[in-house]
């Protein structure tokens, strides 16, 4: 990997990390598609560049996280409780989530699923009684995290699991998405202190790969503070639909690609 292809990586992530298309998705594509998916350094950083872009969800909603007042402590153990299903979920099942993260076959299959999902997900939640963060409880954060568990599929999106969460759990769209963000930010910080600790190897034989890892968490960052405004103005506006019909389009794009011989996995 090239400080180039991390920067293109890099801003993939930061587009998509809050969108419901799946970020991880989108970087296994594009590393297949940059002849970078071989490399063992790849998958490390695809995990790890994901705190740079969930970073600016603690900036832009820096007030949920850092002025203390009676309810914090409440909304601390909602999104302690709902990182849980996640956390042990994917210890448990680490080494086959890896190897889900090498099929292009898998995301295209999954993007094209989820996307029929998304186009009737605006009419199968319709009585949402819930419009404040504040009013979520303990027990819906975790099935909320449960929900969250589907997105470690590869092509699903983490986003799209947790707000269609969130929303079967009576949540308004746009609490939903939020909650989606908040709950992101533990989701990530677990993941990629988990694939750094594992992988530490990478960084102390390459040294050159710490560069590339700051770097592409910069960059992701950047992009992620544009992406989530984007992403809540759309989504007031539009709906999931217009995010169904993308991920049709792409997961078929890839599918016939893979059809007609095209390289993309390993």
């Amino acid at each position: 990997m090239g400080t180039l292809d991390a920067i293109i990586i890099a801003i993939i992530e930061g587009l998509t990390e809050f969108l419901p298309i799946s970020s991880t998705g989108h970087m296994i594509i594009v590393s297949a598609l940059l002849g970078i998916n071989k490399d063992e350094f790849t998958k490390l950083f695809e995990v790890c560049i994901q705190l740079g872009a969930i970073l600016a969800v603690v900036v832009l909603y820096w007030k949920k996280f850092f002025v203390f007042d009676k309810n914090r402590l409440n909304f601390y153990i909602k999104l302690f409780l709902a990182v849980l299903p996640a956390l042990i979920i994917g210890f448990l099942l680490a080494d086959k989530i890896d190897a889900l993260l090498e099929s292009p076959l898998v995301v295209g299959i999954t993007l094209l699923v989820g996307g029929i999902i998304l186009l009737f997900v605006d009419n199968l939640f319709t009585k949402p009684e819930i419009d404040h963060d504040e009013q979520i409880s303990f027990f819906r954060a975790i099935r909320i995290g449960f929900w969250q568990c589907i997105a470690m599929i590869p092509g699903v999106s983490r986003s799209a699991a947790t707000i269609i969460g969130g929303m079967q759990q009576k949540l308004t769209r746009n609490v939903a998405a939020e909650f989606s963000f908040f709950l992101a930010v533990p989701t990530m910080a677990a993941a990629t202190g988990y694939k750094l600790l594992k992988e530490r190897e990478l960084l102390i034989s390459h040294p050159e790969n710490i560069k590339l890892l700051l770097i592409g968490n910069v960059v992701a960052f950047i992009v992620a503070m544009i992406a989530i405004k984007f992403f809540i103005t759309t989504l007031k506006k539009y709906g999931f639909r217009v995010w169904g019909y993308y991920r049709i389009i792409v997961g078929i794009a890839i599918l016939v690609a893979i059809g007609m011989g095209y390289k993309l996995s390993i």
